[in-house]
């Protein structure tokens, strides 16, 4: 499908799916989860495109980087910053636990908790991962959990017969752009709205997110700790504050050794096998 039959189609899922919103959330209709980055930028231009009604908010999260804020402050002065109740590193120590590839709580204590009762505009594609690929346009569930995953017409058909309280701490979450590509995104940001973009993405970044977020690959973390030293500071304070309470239990040769192991994307047997076991096998040839 061409980029501009993907407009129409959004386009037309916001329209229709508008109504729902104004119903649940008269004042601001539609809750826009914004970030800053590609995909955020072309979900709050085809809403306004759409010419539908919505609040673009940016929970912010301590660690992000501050090239971001500057430019949603300077091109987007609508969205409103939500700052944190706490900072990531005070809430790894109420956790007892550092996030991590498969114990992402920074995203569900952040982000996923706002617009609750609300339907919720997100900038999820399939084309991003495998996980996502299973995404659907139209979600709503409880506590991380989908009642019903689907098209929104599909929603429309059942949704006298479903059994499903869409107010209280429900989501509900609608994402026009799901079918589009990374292309797409780009072609549609600097060619059909021509709107600039952050910097970040023309100093090598494939993506915006937290400074040392555990999604990101290891190149990417090596390269936060150069560029936000301050971060990677905290967070081996972090790491030693827990291993000082008895939380972790790995074999950590120190903090900073498990800082290492933290931003390795490996897991910790193989991380020590690799620096510690091998570093012995070395020594003793």
């Amino acid at each position: 499908m061409k980029l501009d039959k993907k407009i129409d189609y959004s386009i037309n899922l916001l329209r229709k799916a508008e109504p729902m919103a104004l119903r649940l959330d008269p004042e601001n209709g539609f809750y826009l989860a914004f970030s800053g980055g590609k995909d955020s930028q072309a979900l709050y231009h085809i809403a306004k495109l759409a010419g539908v009604k919505f609040k673009a908010h940016m929970n912010l999260t301590s660690v992000d980087p501050p090239e971001v804020i500057r430019f949603v402050k300077r091109n987007y002065p609508d969205v409103e910053l939500i700052k944190p109740k706490m900072s990531i590193y005070d809430m790894a120590l109420k956790k007892h636990l550092i996030p991590t590839r498969t114990i992402r709580w920074c995203c569900a204590e952040f982000k996923e908790t706002s617009g609750a009762g609300k339907v919720t505009l997100t900038g999820i594609r399939n084309q991003e991962s495998k996980r996502r690929a299973k995404r659907n346009e139209f979600e709503t569930g409880k506590n991380g959990k989908a009642s019903f995953s689907g098209t929104f017409d599909q929603w429309e058909e059942h949704e006298e017969t479903m059994a499903i309280c869409v107010g209280g701490k429900d989501k509900i979450l609608i994402s026009p752009i799901i079918y589009w590509t990374e292309r797409d995104v780009w072609e549609f940001l600097n060619e059909v709205v021509k709107v600039p973009h952050c910097s970040l993405y023309d100093e090598g970044s494939r993506r915006i997110g937290c400074i040392l977020c555990p999604m990101s690959n290891y190149k990417q973390k090596i390269k936060d700790c150069q560029r936000f030293p301050h971060a990677k500071h905290k967070w081996i304070q972090t790491i030693q504050k827990l291993i000082d309470g008895g939380y972790i239990n790995h074999n950590f040769q120190d903090a900073e050794f498990g800082f290492n192991w933290w931003i390795s994307d490996k897991s910790f047997d193989k991380f020590y096998a690799d620096e510690v076991l091998q570093q012995k096998i070395d020594f003793e040839l």
